[in-house]
């Protein structure tokens, strides 16, 4: 095994070309348990004819966890997007054509997406009237069984040499309602900065798939307080002002 090709280092993981194969390592701050369901993750997902890269092996490197996967070769959309604006438009469509494509699909043996959040909801900082006021929200949405990718944004789709796309990181996949899945992605475009494409994806995306609006934005509580989890300062204010949705009397 080749570990001389570093491709990129994020938190608590380091990944890894050798020839066609990507591989990822763990450090120890990821459970096991989570290591091995990323690779079951996608491995249900690749069951289906969705355009993602194939599992091919669960190993350790060095006494770390790591998984390795088929490697594809091309530049992420939001790198194309970044050098060449004026396809913004040609890509925005594609993505979202993508996401209907994935929530069109059926995921009966992933995570349920409520179950989830539920948990996530409990780890906020959040007093317990909040925390209250979101479980309840949470509970009386419908239960829903739509392929969610959980962190579908153009870092992690890939554009080959031959224009095709595929989708890769399917470590927060759950089964669940596709308006969730549209919040947390207009959710990343707005941690991002990037308000205004936040708004064009939301419009787009509502259009195309002739879902209300209404039912996206009712989940953005819900996705603001699970991300709130991580605890990143700098997205605390703009997740605070979505997440404190009681009126007290």
């Amino acid at each position: 095994m080749n570990l001389e090709n570093l491709l990129a280092e994020r938190d608590h993981k380091t990944i890894y070309r050798d020839g066609d194969k990507l591989i990822k390592i763990f450090d120890e701050a990821f459970s096991k348990a989570d290591i091995l369901n990323e690779a079951l993750n996608l491995a249900r997902v690749e069951e289906s004819d969705l355009p993602v890269p194939k599992l091919r092996e669960v190993t350790k490197v060095d006494g770390k966890w790591a998984i390795i996967t088929d490697f594809i070769p091309g530049k992420s959309m939001s790198h194309i997007i970044r050098d060449n604006p004026e396809k913004e438009a040609e890509y925005l469509k594609r993505f979202v054509e993508l996401q209907i494509q994935i929530h069109n699909h059926n995921a009966p043996f992933l995570k349920k997406l409520k179950d989830k959040m539920g948990s996530k909801i409990d780890q906020t900082d959040y007093n317990a009237t909040i925390r209250y006021e979101l479980q309840t929200r949470l509970s009386s949405k419908p239960n829903s069984g739509n392929l969610c990718h959980g962190d579908f944004c153009p870092s992690n789709i890939i554009v080959t040499p031959d224009d095709e796309l595929y989708v890769i990181d399917w470590a927060h996949a759950t089964q669940g309602t596709a308006a969730a899945d549209v919040a947390r992605s207009y959710l990343v475009f707005r941690l991002q900065g990037e308000s205004e494409r936040a708004k064009k994806y939301l419009n787009l995306f509502t259009e195309t798939a002739d879902l209300a609006k209404q039912y996206v934005q009712e989940w953005l509580p819900i996705i603001a307080a699970s991300q709130s989890v991580k605890r990143i300062a700098t997205e605390k204010a703009l997740l605070d002002s979505w997440v404190n949705v009681v009126e007290y009397e």
